[in-house]
């Protein structure tokens, strides 16, 4: 599991240089050395795997019409996440240019069997904007049962000795360059009753839910 943190796999697949059949030796050596730069180049991500709490569709559709009217409100130009795609991430696993294994997928679920938690209500009552764009929900001690559940979930996953983590139970909304202060909201509830392994298709806006881990 202590790989998990830093990728899926360790093999990438690097590709072999081409071998320069027809070309002059110069061309050879020159393509060599342009494959063994592109080698030692990081590969952007295109998979990410976390653990979140879902809104319940219902929910999730009152969210959606709440990021249309502020959008709109505020005159933002950001889209919209999918009502599919709001959630709160209570812990990020890892990014890595292949897609998840079944062993990290039964690794996870395998740490994370000792979590035990009872179901629980939360509710977002602010609105306001974080320094990277993000628009989000946000929310007080109506929260902190989402706090309990990413300490136990983080120290499940990660149990080595340290500083307690930072951690701001959000849904980001959508993403603007307009930073809009925080400000009141009807509160949006629901109840929080499982976690869900999210495989993140990044770039191409899918969300594959892995996993689901009932609470209580």
């Amino acid at each position: 599991m202590d790989g998990l943190i830093g990728g899926f796999s360790g093999d990438f697949g690097i590709s072999r240089p081409f071998s320069g059949v027809g070309l002059s030796l110069l061309a050879v050596e020159r393509l060599q050395r342009h494959h063994a730069q592109v080698a030692r180049r990081p590969q952007r991500p295109t998979d990410r795997l976390f653990l979140a709490a879902l809104p319940d569709p219902e929910t999730a559709a009152r969210i959606a019409d709440l990021a249309r009217r502020l959008r709109i409100g505020h005159g933002l130009t950001g889209q919209p996440l999918r009502p599919e795609h709001f959630h709160v991430t209570l812990h990020h696993v890892c990014d890595d240019v292949t897609p998840p294994t079944a062993s990290v997928i039964d690794a996870i679920l395998d740490r994370l069997s000792g979590v035990a938690m009872p179901s629980f209500r939360v509710a977002f009552d602010r609105v306001g904007s974080f320094k990277n764009g993000a628009f989000v929900l946000r929310g007080d001690e109506s929260l902190i049962g989402l706090e309990v559940l990413q300490q136990r979930v983080s120290d499940a996953l990660d149990a080595r000795p340290g500083a307690a983590r930072r951690f701001t139970p959000h849904v980001t909304l959508l993403r603007d360059g307009r930073r809009i202060e925080e400000h009141e909201i009807e509160p949006i509830a629901w109840t929080v009753k499982e976690v869900v392994l999210v495989h993140s298709l990044l770039g191409r806006t899918r969300h594959h839910h892995v996993a689901r881990l009932p609470l209580g």
